[in-house]
């Protein structure tokens, strides 16, 4: 068994080197075996990722397949959801970096849907969104873009959003109003600043701090994370994915905050087994283990046949990297 993955009561390589998917396999034997692989191009070629590339629009994004409420969001809005979604793939799963013409495409497009103030706007309407802006931005630094000028400006908007304790929430939910009200506002609202933080918002703006190199360094990165491990398998205090069970419903590529997406930012942000709210989640995942070598969570995203294995992958990850 490697270091990390010998506390699991079975070894879980074999069944993901058997799994039937290269990329999977690929990922193994890169991220768990040290092994020596093909330059990531090879996975750039697999026929699921051409047919996703296949389908990219001619500005760059990726059209949104599902019914439209003109009511609450613009078709380019629900563009830039799909766009976001789409790249998760692309990036988590096939490895696709900036090198590709098709993610400069993807990268330009969403560019242009940040404001001057510096956040990507559009899914939540004209809301301030502290949960997908930071989700777009990890994406677009894993692809390579971590010194371009928009992702500077990104960060300097999460860290003048923050609230008074350091995390951070959506801004409307600090006021009375309702989801569709605030979705069809014409300016978007102010967060109370003396409100507690959201884990939910936190834990998806600290995927963005994980990801870059200098600014996983940073103090306010830091206090944001203490905070956020803080919650582990607590109910939040906002009515988004508010249940403490939603710690446990997880998703690849990651989506919102839970188990496994916080555990992985949090092992970037310097974070060891030493503190014991990681350890109880080290435990709570162990414990998770069927008699596959698969980890028994509820996966909330996706048809992917393979997802269980994905998942599996993200947690084998999490035991290596926490040694």
């Amino acid at each position: 068994m490697n270091s990390g993955l010998d506390e699991l009561k079975l070894n879980p390589i074999p069944t993901l080197l058997s799994c039937s998917n290269p990329a999977i396999e690929y990922f193994t034997r890169r991220d768990l075996l040290d092994e020596q692989v093909e330059p990531i191009h090879e996975l750039w070629e697999i026929k699921d990722a051409l047919k996703i590339l296949k389908k990219q629009q001619e500005d760059g994004s990726w059209k949104y397949p599902g019914k439209i409420r003109r009511d609450l969001r613009s078709r380019e809005d629900y563009d830039q959801f799909e766009t976001y979604k789409i790249l998760g793939l692309l990036i988590e799963k096939y490895g696709l970096n900036r090198d590709h013409h098709q993610i400069q495409k993807a990268a330009e497009y969403l560019f242009s849907c940040q404001t001057p103030e510096g956040d990507f706007r559009g899914i939540y309407g004209n809301q301030y969104a502290p949960t997908y802006s930071p989700a777009i931005m990890e994406l677009l630094i894993k692809a390579g873009y971590e010194n371009d000028k928009h992702i500077e400006k990104g960060f300097q908007w999460l860290l003048s959003m923050r609230q008074e304790d350091g995390g951070w929430i959506i801004p409307f939910r600090s006021s009375n109003i309702n989801l569709k009200e605030a979705l069809t506002a014409d300016k978007p609202g102010l967060p109370d600043l003396s409100k507690p933080f959201s884990h939910l918002v936190t834990g998806m703006v600290l995927r963005a701090f994980a990801a870059h190199p200098k600014y996983r360094e940073f103090k306010d990165a830091r206090k944001a994370a203490e905070l956020l491990v803080s919650r582990f398998f607590i109910a939040d205090k906002y009515p988004d994915r508010k249940g403490k069970e939603y710690w446990e419903r997880v998703s690849y590529p990651f989506l919102f905050t839970d188990i496994v997406s916080a555990m992985d930012s949090l092992s970037f942000l310097g974070f060891t087994r030493e503190n014991h709210h990681i350890q109880d989640g080290l435990d709570f995942l162990s414990n998770r283990q069927n008699d596959e070598g698969l980890f028994d969570l509820k996966i909330v995203r996706g048809s992917d046949k393979d997802l269980k294995y994905w998942i599996c992958l993200a947690v084998c990850r999490l035991f290596k990297r926490y040694g």
